[in-house]
């Protein structure tokens, strides 16, 4: 299929000649961030205080995390590098759905997760073991939702660079991931091992 025009309508990868994406899938995507942010922004204001802050040396752990979205963003406000895969209007409506899963995803397990919520790798006080909702088919839902749009994002841009945010983005969550997995042993020590041994991390059923 030929290609077609780039997220900001005339942006072209520099290497193959092959387009980025069309505005409208560009549009979408971007919205779809927007809103995880508000709504990241907005409920976070009403959290428990935490029971054991998360020291400054760990919280540099997410530093993967940010570095994807930095790379997700290059690729798609001034696009460069070699092609990773070509575009077409089935893989640029592919990587819609996928962001917009992940966006419900990502909203529900927070919305689920209230004051336990956290930004930082902490309990809170009175802290509560959630395991209702997608917490029945995945320990850590809400990365598995940042995922997906990060998959979305990346399957849009077809950039080379979108993918290694992506890759990014994982190492950056799995790190975080294993840390809460040490905390919540820690503060759950009969109710996680068990949890644990029934749920699978990110992907229900698989991992």
């Amino acid at each position: 299929m030929p290609s077609r025009d780039g997220w900001s309508g005339n942006c072209r990868a520099t290497r193959s000649g092959d387009t980025i994406g069309s505005m409208p899938t560009g549009i979408l995507i971007l919205a779809f961030w927007v809103a995880l942010v508000l709504y990241w922004n907005i409920s976070a204001r009403s959290v428990k205080t935490a029971a054991e802050p998360q020291n400054f040396a760990a919280r540099l752990a997410r530093m993967p995390v940010w570095l994807g979205f930095v790379l997700f963003v290059a690729a798609w406000v001034h696009p460069f590098g070699p092609v990773a895969m070509r575009r077409t209007v089935s893989s640029d409506s592919v990587a819609v759905a996928i962001c917009a899963l992940g966006l419900f995803v990502a909203i529900w397990s927070r919305k689920l997760l209230g004051a336990e919520w956290s930004r930082d790798v902490e309990l809170k006080q009175g802290h509560k073991l959630v395991e209702s909702g997608p917490y029945r088919f995945v320990r850590h839902p809400i990365y598995t939702g940042h995922l997906l749009m990060g998959l979305g994002t990346a399957v849009a841009s077809g950039l080379l660079v979108a993918f290694v945010g992506l890759a990014s983005f994982a190492a950056g969550f799995w790190i975080k991931l294993n840390q809460e997995e040490r905390l919540l042993q820690r503060g759950f020590p009969d109710e996680y091992p068990a949890y644990k041994a029934r749920v699978k991390a990110l992907i229900p059923y698989v991992f």
